[in-house]
C-alpha cells in the first residue's frame, strides 16, 4: 500500500555489489513517509537503491489490478485464478518491504512524530475522506467511523500497529514463529474484524515481522540468475493452482480478513490455512522479487509516490464501479477485461507521479511542527545535520577554487 505501501523507510544503501547488478545514479529524495523508522535517512551521501522503488511501484499496480479485477471477475474463471494468485502475494510483498524499513524504528520522538504524521494522519484524513465520498454518492448513510477502516485504509491502520510494536519483536527470542501463533489465533476467533480491522492485522502480522528480520543480502540471494529463472514454472504453477481453487477454496482466505468460522469452516481449519497462505505468499513474494529489476528505470521514480498512488485510486476504482463502469466492461467480456487491466495501471502511475504528490501532500506529509514539541536532543541533531550540511557545501566550494 502501501510506500504500503505501502508506506512504508527507504534503505539508501545498495544491495551487495558482489551478488546484485543494481546500477544508476541516485534516485530521488524520500520523503518524510518513506524515511520513518530508517536510522540511515538522515546520512549525506547515501543513495536510494532503485531496486525497492521499483518493487514497491510493481506491487502498487498489482493493488490496482486486484481492486479492478474484483469489480469483473464474476463468471471468469481464468481471471478469477489469477485474482486468487496475486492476492496471495501482493499486499504480502508490500508489507514485508514495509517491515523491512521499520527495522531502525523505535520510541525516539523523532521517529514517533514521523509515525503520527506520516500514518496516523493520513488514516484519520482518508478515513474521513472515503466515509463522505460513500455519503454523497448515495452508497451509505451511516455514521463516520474512525475504528472501522474502510477499504483501503485498514493498511494504515495495520501499520501504525504493527511499526508500534516494532521494538518488542526486536526483544523476543522467537518473533516469526511468536507471530505465527498470533496470527493462528486471529484466524479461529470469530469477530475479530469488527474494530481496526484487527482480522487483518493479525492475520498480515507474520509478514511484517519478517521483514523486519531481513538483511540486504537476503534481498540479493533471491536476485540470483537462476532464482529468477527458477520463479518461472513456479509462477506457472501457480496461476494453475489458482485456476483450480476459483470453485473450490473461499475467496475470503485469500484477503486474511475472517476468522474460520466467519467462512463457515470449523474453526482448526483457521490456523492450518494461516500457515499454507504464509507458505504460499513467501514464494510468491521471493519469486516476484526475483523478477524486479535492480537498475533505474522509467518507472523508479514512481516508487516513492506509491502512498499516493494506494490512497488515491480507491477514488478512481469507487467512482468507475458507481457510474457502471465495470458493469459495461463485463457486458464486453474479453475485451472489457483488457481494457480495465490497461486502464488500472495507467491511473496508478499517473497518481503516483509528482504534481499529484505536490497537490496532496498536505495529507499525505503533512509536517505539523505546530503539534509537537521539540526536544533537545532532536534539536541538537538538527544542529549537527545543519552544520554536516555547511561543511560539504564549504568542502564543495574549496575543490572548485582548488581546480
Amino acid at each position: 500500500m502501501f510506500d504500503a505501501a505501502p508506506s512504508p523507510g527507504h534503505d539508501r544503501r545498495p544491495l551487495p555489489p558482489a551478488q546484485s547488478p543494481v546500477r544508476g545514479g541516485p534516485g530521488p529524495r524520500t520523503s518524510v513517509s518513506t524515511q520513518e523508522g530508517h536510522s540511515q535517512a538522515d546520512r549525506p551521501g547515501k543513495q536510494r537503491d532503485p531496486f525497492f522503488d521499483n518493487a514497491k511501484y510493481l506491487a502498487i499496480v498489482l493493488v490496482a489490478l486486484g481492486h479492478s479485477w474484483s469489480a469483473i471477475k464474476t463468471d471468469n474463471r481464468a481471471l478469477e485464478g489469477l485474482y486468487n494468485v496475486v492476492y496471495t502475494f501482493h499486499m504480502p510483498a508490500f508489507i514485508v518491504i514495509s517491515g523491512y524499513f521499520s527495522r531502525s524504528f523505535d520510541m525516539r520522538p523523532d521517529r514517533l512524530k514521523r509515525l503520527i504524521t506520516g500514518v496516523a494522519v493520513p488514516y484519520l484524513l482518508f478515513q474521513i475522506a472515503y466515509s463522505l465520498f460513500r455519503r454523497y454518492a448515495g452508497q451509505a448513510s451511516d455514521p463516520i467511523s474512525l475504528v472501522s477502516p474502510y477499504y483501503l485504509t485498514w493498511f494504515l491502520c495495520a501499520l501504525f500497529i504493527w511499526r508500534l510494536t516494532t521494538p518488542l519483536w526486536k526483544l523476543v527470542r522467537w518473533p516469526l514463529p511468536i507471530a505465527l501463533g498470533i496470527a493462528m489465533v486471529g484466524s479461529m476467533t470469530p469477530g475479530i474484524d469488527d474494530n481496526l480491522d484487527l482480522g487483518r492485522v493479525l492475520q498480515f502480522l507474520p509478514c511484517f515481522v519478517l521483514g523486519l528480520l531481513l538483511k540486504p543480502e537476503h534481498f540479493a540471494l533471491i536476485r540470483r540468475r537462476r532464482v529468477r529463472i527458477l520463479a518461472v514454472p513456479v509462477f506457472a504453477a501457480a496461476l494453475a493452482i489458482g485456476w483450480w481453487t476459483v470453485p473450490r477454496v473461499d475467496g475470503g482466505w485469500f484477503y486474511r480478513q475472517s476468522s474460520a468460522q466467519d467462512l463457515g469452516e470449523p474453526w482448526w481449519t483457521g490456523p492450518l490455512m494461516t500457515l499454507a497462505m504464509f507458505g504460499c505468499a513467501l514464494v510468491l513474494t521471493a519469486c516476484f522479487l526475483a523478477w524486479v529489476p535492480g537498475r533505474r528505470t522509467w518507472f523508479t521514480a514512481l516508487g516513492a509516490g506509491t502512498l499516493y498512488g494506494y490512497l488515491l485510486h480507491g477514488f478512481v476504482v469507487k467512482t468507475s464501479l458507481y457510474m457502471g463502469g465495470f458493469d459495461l466492461a463485463m457486458r464486453h467480456g474479453l475485451l472489457g477485461s483488457l481494457v480495465v487491466t490497461v486502464l488500472a495501471p495507467a491511473a496508478i502511475t499517473l497518481l503516483c507521479t509528482r504534481p499529484v504528490q505536490r497537490v496532496f501532500r498536505f495529507a499525505m506529509e503533512p509536517r505539523m511542527e505546530w503539534a509537537f514539541r521539540q526536544d533537545a536532543a532532536e534539536l541538537a541533531r538538527e544542529r549537527e545535520k545543519k552544520d554536516r550540511q555547511r561543511e560539504r557545501e564549504r568542502d564543495l566550494e574549496r575543490e572548485r577554487v582548488s581546480v
